[in-house]
């Protein structure tokens, strides 16, 4: 969907108490329908999310749209899991476009979102939500266009290292790294004892590129990033320097043999698979990672005894803010000729209860105020208390960017992975996107 844009959404959370801060909402075009106009008659919803494996996530949602369709007999949802990366850049944008989208799906927020609004395509939902936008707090800005709400969040967090504890200690290592010359000799011991440290799955193309969006992080200031995500203007050194701390760490051989080809997250030989059944040592990715970790991994027990996470480590006398982290979440939009009663169930998603009983999967960090008890996973624990301790938090740069830029970019930095492409070739390709 090549749709000209200007992403306008970073996001600068001051987390004193997690994410879950109170809000407001601004006013919206849509009146909200009378509830008697509400479950008189019968509808079918359909609803496109990302949790396409089997495991406690898609379960969880599953019984979500049940116990909806329970309270609301009127109500039918069809459900259809759909791996993110098929979803987010081909499935999706090809049902938009075809004026024949799912009811509801998955939507990023970001540079993304203000694509579908400027594309009409979504549901002004600001009126509907008024008391869930309070109850989420400052999170949902990322969901908003222009000061108008189009969708709501149901996970948020920051991103880290993922590890293997038992590993760590198997090569002498005894803490988390938290500058990268230590995460770097990490790397050595690991190798010392013939484990793979880091697994990434460059065939899927943004966990690979997520690895140049945290050195970008540390290299460029806060300031350079909130201009780059308002304005769309790369021309400062340090995304030039970004590349260049990537390709150093690549020449390091710390990755995977095959890396290139590896899927991210689809079965035990994938990246996360390779984490999960202790053939590689530690994983750049979210607080989602988790529950994607519990449907790959083929000793359920061992999992759990042995993960940990750490963040994302600094890198000494860089010009970013070493406290500042990489995050985002997962939410959900309504398209615009959705039914009444779609705005109704994601209402019903992000409802306090609901969204426990999400924390409780252990599949990511929830964002509704009073579901944060449902957080039991202690590697979960510790992203929330990272998230809560973060000075700065970036949202994902592809989705800041929007599609447009974001897929330029992650296939010029995936290039830098395969040994054909540059860090200045990186940049220009962003800058010839937001051309467009």
């Amino acid at each position: 969907m090549a749709i000209k844009r200007r992403a306008t959404t970073f996001l600068a959370l001051s987390m004193t108490t997690a994410l879950l801060v109170a809000g407001c909402g601004g006013g919206g075009e849509d009146e909200a329908p009378a509830e008697s106009e509400l479950y008189k008659n019968p509808v079918t919803l359909t609803w496109w999310h990302n949790a396409s494996q089997d495991g406690p996530g898609k379960t969880y949602w599953e019984k979500v749209a049940k116990d909806f369709s329970a309270l609301h007999p009127t109500v039918t949802i069809e459900i259809e899991g759909i791996e993110t990366n098929q979803l987010q850049r081909t499935r999706l944008p090809a049902a938009l476009l075809s004026n024949d989208p799912p009811d509801i799906f998955q939507a990023w927020g970001g540079g993304e979102i203000r694509e579908q609004v400027e594309a009409d395509y979504l549901k002004d939902i600001t009126d509907q939500v008024k008391d869930e936008v309070a109850n989420i707090g400052s999170a949902v800005e990322i969901w908003q266009v222009d000061g108008k709400q189009y969708g709501l969040p149901y996970r948020m967090g920051i991103e880290g290292i993922w590890y293997n504890k038992d590993l760590f200690q198997q090569a002498g290592i005894t803490a988390p790294p938290t500058t990268f010359d230590e995460l770097n000799d990490a790397v050595t011991k690991l190798k010392a004892i013939n484990v793979i440290p880091i697994a990434v799955g460059a065939g899927d193309k943004w966990p690979a590129a997520h690895w140049w969006y945290n050195f970008a992080l540390r290299a460029c200031s806060v300031e350079t990033l909130r201009k780059a995500s308002l304005e769309n203007v790369f021309d400062d050194q340090c995304f030039v320097k970004a590349g260049q701390d990537l390709k150093a760490f690549i020449d390091t051989e710390p990755f995977q043999p095959n890396f290139i080809a590896t899927p991210g997250q689809n079965d035990p030989t994938s990246a996360n698979g390779l984490l999960a059944n202790g053939k590689a040592a530690m994983e750049l990715m979210g607080d989602w990672n988790k529950g994607t970790l519990d449907t790959v991994t083929e000793d359920q027990e061992a999992l759990n005894k042995f993960i940990g996470w750490f963040p994302v480590p600094a890198i000494t006398g860089s010009a970013g803010d070493p406290k500042a982290a990489l995050g985002g979440g997962d939410g959900f939009a309504c398209a615009k000729n959705a039914p009444a009663e779609c705005v109704e169930f994601l209402k019903y998603i992000v409802s306090p209860e609901v969204q426990k009983g999400y924390a409780e999967t252990g599949t990511g960090l929830p964002v509704a105020k009073g579901a944060e008890d449902g957080v039991k996973d202690p590697a979960l624990k510790s992203i929330l208390e990272a998230t809560t301790s973060a000075t700065y938090v970036q949202l994902w740069l592809d989705t800041a960017f929007g599609s447009t830029v974001g897929n330029a970019m992650n296939d010029a930095i995936v290039a830098i992975f395969a040994g054909n492409g540059t860090p200045e070739q990186v940049v220009e390709a962003m800058k010839a996107a937001a051309r467009k």
